[in-house]
């Protein structure tokens, strides 16, 4: 019988040659998944005795990371917001970058207690519209996804964090059954370009739904959808606020003023790119 200490230095050094950086940090993410431990209790006891299931279930875990399935695909789970969701390969999995839309979403509202209809367009796990109705208590909303899986994930996790009595979610390709308009559109839709997605990251080009990814020749098919729908959702005054790929800001501007719709804030991610951007509409239709 081996020890966790020992079972976890194996586990890290397969991890670190497969080319994932924080190796030991995630094999006792593992581990504390393998044997329903809390993480720092891996890290305390290093000399308790691994019990021959327990070590398998490790095992296992450890070699589906080292094949690059995404931690939070094994696990179940990823914090968004100081939120916890439930993810899995059918929902694209949230990151910090997509906080943003978050952050930029909540510095243009005024008043936080109002009663804001929100729409999520490509909701994916919910995380961006659930976690804007978890800072906004008296606020609705609508998630839209193409997809009946992801829906199913963001329907459980708005149960999970109690926000089921506020949030409708409805199976449509971008706004094509949405018949209403809101006070808030948000979305982070797909914008990697077609060819580029085979150079990704294995995480992400092998795992994550295509189609949460893929926007096209030039990243935009997405961004040129919702901008001609823009004026028939936005109520007087609403504002959108979508997340961008890195360099992506002009272009996308573009997009939007051609239908109608001005630039009003931006915000950058960690890295400091530009990653949300926020428009209104200049002309109502």
């Amino acid at each position: 019988m081996t020890t966790a200490g020992a079972a976890l230095e194996a586990g890290a050094r397969l991890l670190r040659e497969a080319g994932i950086e924080r190796g030991r940090h995630e094999a006792r993410l593992l581990m504390a998944f393998a044997c329903d431990l809390a993480p720092e209790k891996v890290f305390a006891e290093p000399e308790a005795e691994l019990a021959p299931a327990d070590g398998d279930r490790f095992l296992a875990l450890v070699r589906r990371r080292a094949g690059r399935e995404p931690l939070s695909h094994i696990l179940g789970r990823r914090e968004f917001w100081g939120l916890d969701f439930a993810v899995g390969p059918d929902v694209l999995d949230p990151r910090a970058d997509t906080e943003t839309v978050v952050a930029l979403a909540l510095d243009q509202v005024t008043e936080r207690a109002a009663a804001l209809d929100i729409l999520d367009l490509g909701t994916g796990s919910g995380c961006i519209l659930l976690a804007l109705l978890h800072e906004l208590p008296n606020a609705r909303g609508l998630g839209v996804d193409r997809s009946t899986a992801a829906l199913a994930i963001a329907a459980g996790n708005a149960r999970a964090l109690g926000l089921a009595g506020r949030v409708t979610f409805v199976e449509s390709d971008w706004a094509g059954a949405v018949d209403r308009r809101f006070d808030l559109v948000v979305s982070n839709p797909p914008y990697i370009r077609s060819g580029d997605i085979a150079g990704l990251q294995p995480e992400v080009a092998r795992y994550e739904p295509r189609q949460a990814l893929d926007g096209g020749i030039d990243g935009l098919d997405a961004y040129r959808a919702i901008a001609a729908k823009l004026p028939e959702l936005l109520k007087p005054g609403g504002q959108a606020i979508l997340e961008i790929g890195a360099g992506q800001a002009d272009e996308v501007a573009a997009v939007f003023a051609a239908a109608g719709a001005s630039l009003v804030a931006s915000r950058r991610d960690l890295a400091g790119h530009l990653r949300a951007l926020a428009f209104c509409l200049t002309r109502a239709k």
